[in-house]
């Protein structure tokens, strides 16, 4: 190749030989399954987190969201309200537990829930709302708690794009009712596949330590002490959605990491910010990247699909978050949510992880900013 042309990509992990020492321990100690090492991650999140409230890892972002709905009890003939713009996870956990996913629109430019629009859709049916950190963005929780509490409703936040953030000078997910975090493999931090719900409703907590484990009761316990029931009850629906110890393993050596990965994806999204401030064309989200760790960084522009053609001739991947879900044959809805689907018809991201340069991110401007 010649020139200027580059390969840029959307996003990536970051691990290295620390990483791979620790799943060698675990392998090494031939115990893979849930044990100490999720036992210390558990710890090691609580303490991040500035919180004494618990944490509870699980293999997936979804199983987290999925465990919560049904430890609120939330099933077949509930609501659930949910911003259309989200990735397919949010939706599919809660139609898992046989309860309905209300989309409801979202605020445009930002993508966050659209409460005047989720209050047209409350109704005896609904029993929890679903807000999502949208491109690692908190503003306008204080309003969802709110109305949560003006119609009774349990709050599932879906916080997959917000581990590591700080909200009015508090981590995101030490306080509020229920946080689900993920550890995926291109998450603020990974464990290779995996999920953390953290709350302060010790009986909720006990459903989902549980529910994790076939619904095995207290067996969180004897796994810790690698050990396992076998005279045990069994009271509510449950699923094998634990964290192993080879995944926590991982985890743990992340969450080292977490304020260098965090310093370089706010440095990154900053820069962006001045490359691409007041360019005509392209309409910023107006993100607190001093409070934020941004896990994705998303630009609104005209001639979307277009621009993704073009920018991947030029060596530079992006991405779509998200596709409107209330549009899927599976969430089709009988009404049209405008915000929701002008976001998606203009929302392009652009490449963000801990090992994009600078050099990287100038390239990805000036190229955009060309065609545009």
């Amino acid at each position: 190749m010649s020139g200027n042309f580059r390969e840029v990509r959307l996003s990536k992990c970051s691990v290295s030989s620390e990483e791979k020492a620790a799943v060698a321990r675990v392998l090494d100690s031939e115990y893979l399954g849930m044990g100490g090492e999720v036992k210390n991650f558990e710890n090691e999140i609580q303490n991040f987190l500035e919180t004494k409230r618990s944490v509870v890892c699980v293999n997936t972002g979804t199983s987290a969201l999925h465990l919560s709905l049904m430890g609120l009890d939330i099933g077949p003939g509930d609501e659930v309200l949910v911003p259309s713009i989200t990735y397919v996870a949010s939706f599919q956990a809660i139609t898992a537990t046989g309860a309905k996913a209300v989309a409801c629109d979202v605020i445009y430019p930002s993508g966050l829930i659209d409460l005047e629009d989720a209050r047209k859709r409350v109704n005896s049916k609904t029993k929890a709302i679903m807000p999502v950190h949208y491109a690692s963005q908190t503003q306008g929780i204080e309003e969802v708690y709110s109305f949560a509490k003006e119609f009774n409703l349990r709050v599932v936040e879906d916080a997959a794009h917000a581990f590591g953030n700080r909200h009015e000078g508090k981590r995101v997910g030490s306080f509020g009712d229920i946080q689900c975090f993920s550890f995926d493999g291109i998450k603020n931090i990974t464990s290779g596949e995996g999920g953390a719900i953290v709350s302060g409703d010790l009986a909720f907590i006990q459903r989902v330590q549980d529910a994790r484990l076939l619904g095995v009761e207290k067996d969180t316990e004897k796994r810790f002490s690698k050990s396992r029931s076998w005279v045990f009850n069994v009271k509510h629906q449950g699923f094998r959605f634990h964290m192993s110890d080879i995944l926590a393993a991982i985890g743990r050596e992340q969450l080292k990491k977490i304020e260098k990965f965090s310093q370089k994806r706010r440095s990154s999204a900053l820069r962006y910010r001045d490359l691409l401030q007041g360019v005509a064309g392209i309409e910023l989200i107006n993100s607190d990247f001093e409070n934020i760790v941004p896990h994705v960084f998303v630009v609104l522009v005209k001639n979307r699909d277009q621009l993704v053609v073009a920018l991947k001739e030029k060596g530079i991947a992006t991405g779509i978050h998200y596709y409107p879900n209330h549009l899927l044959d599976f969430f089709k809805t009988d009404y049209e949510l405008n915000n929701a689907e002008r976001f998606a018809r203009e929302c392009l991201t652009l490449p963000l992880h801990v090992d994009l340069s600078d050099d990287d991110i100038s390239y990805v401007c000036s190229e955009l900013k060309s065609l545009i």
